[in-house]
């Protein structure tokens, strides 16, 4: 059986006998480990962000399937993509084991069937112009590797991202993504480490893909949903730069009427 590194014990020991500082110093020691374990993976990473942007831009889905931590940060990523990015709702998914209770608190052994990850993906109708991304730190969730062997025998492209290497999730997944991070700070605590490398991992995959689809114009977010006060200044101060107006309140207006930045950028043009 291979050993998992999230499981081994810590390199740090009595931590109740630290200092705050020691423990905040000690806890950002282990964090800045992340981004370099990270970038070994990179390959891996972008062979994935290709096959789902090729995916998504004939109309396919991306879809985020996790338990506890993994499957909150799946859906995290997969609820932010609409308001930054301007993407319909319902073209990334995240599905957590448990269901929408489990977001809020933990659902007893959820995790452990492993059929209901299956189950869940059929609910969405799930099939092979959708891509299936598993994330699980321990590799081994039930949940998760049961869904995308579903998927495997159902054409649909599987990747993972996973803490421990030689894991379950990643032998059924046709797009692995390992970063071993090491030992938890706290033994086994998931949410520190490898949670950070997940959430930096999705962030990487979901920010690719959507300047893939051409949902950024330059370094801007062009079709962001104009969905609180601070996103139509920002909005309306991306239109005066695009554009050259100076007038403010009119750029305002001009962009609240036509919904997006790009929207109101194109009508200025082609008056």
């Amino acid at each position: 059986m291979v050993e998992k590194t999230t499981e081994a014990d810590s390199y740090y020991n009595n931590l109740e006998n630290m200092s705050v500082e020691e423990l905040l110093r000690n806890m950002n020691k282990e964090d800045k480990t992340v981004p370099n374990a990270i970038e070994k993976v990179i390959p891996n990473i972008e062979a994935l962000v290709n096959v789902i942007a090729e995916k998504m831009k004939t109309g396919g889905r991306l879809f985020y399937l996790g338990a506890g931590t993994s499957g909150r940060l799946g859906i995290v990523d997969a609820s932010e993509c609409p308001p930054t990015y301007g993407i319909e709702h319902g073209r990334v998914i995240g599905l957590i084991a448990g269901g929408d209770d489990a977001i809020r608190k933990a659902v007893e052994f959820a995790e452990d069937d492993i059929n209901q990850g299956w189950e869940d993906l059929k609910a969405h109708k799930v099939n092979s112009n959708d891509v299936v991304i598993g994330i699980a730190a321990s590799g081994s969730t039930p949940y998760v590797v049961g869904a995308l062997e579903h998927c495997n025998k159902n054409n649909i492209v599987t990747g993972c991202i996973t803490c421990n290497g030689g894991s379950n999730v990643a032998k059924v997944s046709k797009f692995p993504i390992e970063v071993i991070v090491g030992p938890e700070f706290v033994t086994g605590s998931t949410r520190m480490k490898s949670g950070t490398a997940q959430k930096l991992v999705l962030n990487m995959i979901s920010t690719s893909v959507m300047i893939k689809l051409g949902r950024v114009k330059g370094n801007k977010m062009v079709d962001m949903q104009l969905s609180n006060n601070k996103l139509v200044d920002r909005g309306t101060k991306m239109l005066m730069k695009n554009t050259g107006l100076e007038d403010y309140e009119k750029a305002k207006e001009l962009l609240l009427k036509h919904g997006s930045v790009r929207k109101a950028t194109e009508s200025l043009k082609n008056s």
